[in-house]
């Protein structure tokens, strides 16, 4: 009985310790609240820092013959500025890349954790 009861208290504790499951619409709403909770400076920061990891993963991700669909990649950093979890709005090849591309990949050290952040693209006009 004992073994019974010891095995339940491990398995809820790795449930309770785990990542809440989050949507795609559910993260990109916590997204926004981040990006728009920020300082002026810090958002700055946290622009020019998207704004590096995008050039680096447009070049990684580049084809001969890209699809240009619009699409968001949400991003949940660590205290670090680790991304440790995304959510892809779109099923573009260089969505499904950035998504991959990012993931692992440092921004900046967030005000908190977790932190949630952005990268919409559309190649319209």
């Amino acid at each position: 009985m004992k073994l019974i009861v010891l095995v339940a208290l491990a398995m809820l504790s790795g449930q309770l310790s785990a990542a809440p499951v989050l949507e795609y619409a559910e993260a990109k709403a916590l997204a926004d609240k981040d990006e728009g909770s920020l300082a002026p400076e810090a958002s700055t920061s946290l622009l020019k820092s998207q704004g590096e990891l995008l050039d680096a993963g447009t070049a990684a991700c580049a084809t001969p013959t890209p699809d240009l669909s619009p699409f968001v990649v949400v991003m949940e950093l660590d205290a670090q500025g680790k991304v440790v979890r995304t959510w892809l709005q779109g099923s573009s090849p260089i969505g499904i890349c950035m998504r991959k591309y990012v993931s692992g990949k440092t921004l900046i050290v967030p005000p908190r954790a977790p932190f949630y952040t952005s990268l919409e693209l559309s190649f319209s006009k």
